[in-house]
């Protein structure tokens, strides 16, 4: 029994305690939390559903957790219930309701921990959404394992989830970006404002060996920008998918000018009196919609600002059918989550249909050092140096495993060590053990039994109990957009497994008969097994047989 079956049990049956007292039975919440206690002893589980509820029906919350621990105890889940404190009960699973966990786990296989919250729910999840001015940095990197590790959680609520990359191809970078590489290929130094590094020089190389003339042409800076934006696309998208990260869209900025969109969506502002004219520059109302300031839409030179393209996107987005739009936005964006908002509102659209996540930064540290120079970028540290120096598995895994509203320290001495000190080697090293363990098996003719009720050891519990857990993580990380709790829970799945192998023997020694015990010990490794499986899926991190 898994813990939303149980807490199920729970109100249900507090339902007919309440029924048969005469009790108003909507004081009861619509979700009953039971949790697993600190201190296992207090039992398998514990329930606070006497405490909310026996003030709505005025009764004291002893007296109604004395009822409904009464009734508990009668049904086949639950071996025993206890009153604690003011009013908490402490339950304990019957042992083959506990096992049944095991069961439902082999039974549903890759499907175990998914949910249907999502169904219904068109999602589109944009995220990195990197300037094509240079190789994707750090941030990007966070957000490239962040965002495909949510879009696949989200996809496992039941959402159907669209990942887009917005490319900013148009406005000032782009002009500065290809100054750079005009200037590389006359071999002068970068503008003051330009980028530098070894890939500018290898972008504006391979523009002269397409075009040999592109400088002469009259037209050169349109040909460095067709050909070396165009350059630059590929490689950010060819580093994405080497690091596992795949999107639906990949859609232009420089579209939304070229097809009238932004000039339509800033008309339709004006004629529904959400822009007023002031000092040459049309401006939005946004703090009439939540913003901290107005922002302006149009400025005085005529020209639209960015947040007239941003505009334009959500309507776009919005006329697509989408009906969550996450945003996934490094920190100098913060300012987006009420400009944003305050534009779907101005739009006569809910700016619940919009949601803007913020990362925050990423620091690599070597020796105890700050890393802080790419090789090839010249400035920053790029997703590519990462992988190389610890591998795509061990890079999405730390960037995933942190909350995104945190900096974060990524410690590259850590990530190579093959030890458990290094989280991503603990999680991967426990499945390939019990991937051992299954091989061993099968090569000793024993096969995992269904006798799930003989599993009543300690760390038998511990291990069940966890696995049950997997699917409320799941809707949880889902619900609160934060991929880390998967990861988190992985490592905490990961040391209740190591516990249970030290302390429960699953296969028989030499010559001593496999019994009903040892065969369903082996399935609770195949349901172990499978949960890790599911949960680094869930990452886009790999689940090795053996390392």
């Amino acid at each position: 029994m898994t813990p939303a079956a149980l807490a199920e049990l729970v109100r249900a049956t507090a339902v007919d305690v309440l029924s048969a007292r005469g009790l108003d039975t909507a004081a009861l919440p619509t979700a009953v939390t039971v949790e697993r206690p600190r201190n296992p002893e207090h039992g398998d589980y514990a329930t606070n559903l006497a405490l909310q509820t026996a003030k709505k029906v005025g009764v004291p919350p002893r007296d109604l957790a004395g009822w409904l621990a009464e009734a508990l105890t009668g049904t086949d889940a639950i071996s025993s219930v206890e009153v604690a404190g003011p009013g908490f009960l402490n339950l304990r699973l019957a042992a083959d309701a506990q096992g049944a966990i095991v069961r439902d786990v082999l039974k549903a296989g890759e499907a175990y921990g998914r949910g249907e919250q999502l169904a219904g729910t068109r999602i589109n999840l944009e995220f990195v959404s990197a300037n094509p001015t240079g190789p994707i940095h750090l941030g990007g990197t966070r957000w490239a394992a962040v965002g495909d590790a949510l879009g696949r959680i989200l996809a496992a609520n039941g959402g159907e989830v669209t990942r887009e990359y917005y490319f900013n191809d148009a406005g000032a970078q782009i002009d500065r970006f290809v100054r750079s590489l005009i200037a590389a290929a006359k071999g002068e130094p970068a503008p003051e404002d330009g980028y530098a590094g070894g890939y500018v020089s290898d972008i504006a190389a391979e523009v002269l060996r397409q075009e040999p003339g592109a400088l002469s042409a009259e037209d050169s800076h349109e040909v460095f920008r067709r050909i070396g934006v165009g350059l630059m696309f590929e490689e950010i998208k060819k580093d994405l998918h080497d690091f596992g990260t795949d999107f639906d869209v990949f859609f232009h900025e420089d579209s939304l000018h070229k097809s009238g969109a932004v000039t339509k969506a800033v008309e339709q502002l004006k004629d529904s009196g959400a822009l007023y004219f002031e000092n040459g520059a049309w401006w939005l109302r946004s703090t009439e919609f939540g913003d901290d300031k107005d922002r302006v839409v149009i400025k005085s030179d005529g020209d639209p600002a960015y947040i007239a393209g941003d505009i334009a996107y959500l309507v776009d987005k919005r006329s697509r059918g989408f009906d969550l739009c996450i945003y996934m936005l490094g920190a100098d964006h913060h300012g987006y989550i009420g400009r944003l908002k305050a534009a779907a509102s101005a739009l006569g659209d809910d700016p619940a249909s919009v949601e803007v996540l913020i990362g925050q930064m990423v620091n690599l540290v070597s020796d105890g050092k700050p890393v802080r120079m790419s090789k090839r970028a010249g400035t920053v540290i790029t997703m590519q140096d990462l992988v190389d120096a610890v591998g795509v598995d061990a890079a999405r895994y730390a960037m995933t495993r942190s909350s995104v509203d945190s900096s974060l320290d990524i410690d590259l001495d850590l990530l190579r060590k093959r030890s458990n000190d290094n989280p991503v080697f603990y999680v991967q090293y426990a499945h390939a053990r019990l991937s051992s363990v299954l091989r061993n098996a099968a090569d000793l003719g024993v096969t995992p039994g269904d006798a799930a009720d003989l599993l009543v050891h300690d760390r038998e519990g511990d291990l069940i109990r966890t696995l049950g857990e997997f699917p409320r993580v799941v809707a949880t990380a889902g619900e609160l957009r934060e991929p880390h709790r998967v990861a988190r829970y992985l490592e905490e799945l990961a040391g209740t497994y190591h516990r249970f192998h030290e302390a429960c023997r699953v296969l028989p020694r030499g010559d001593e008969e496999t019994t009903e015990l040892h065969r369903a010990r082996l399935s609770l490794c195949a349901a172990t097994r499978q949960v890790f499986a599911n949960g680094l899926a869930l990452l886009g991190v790999t689940a090795p047989e053996r390392m």
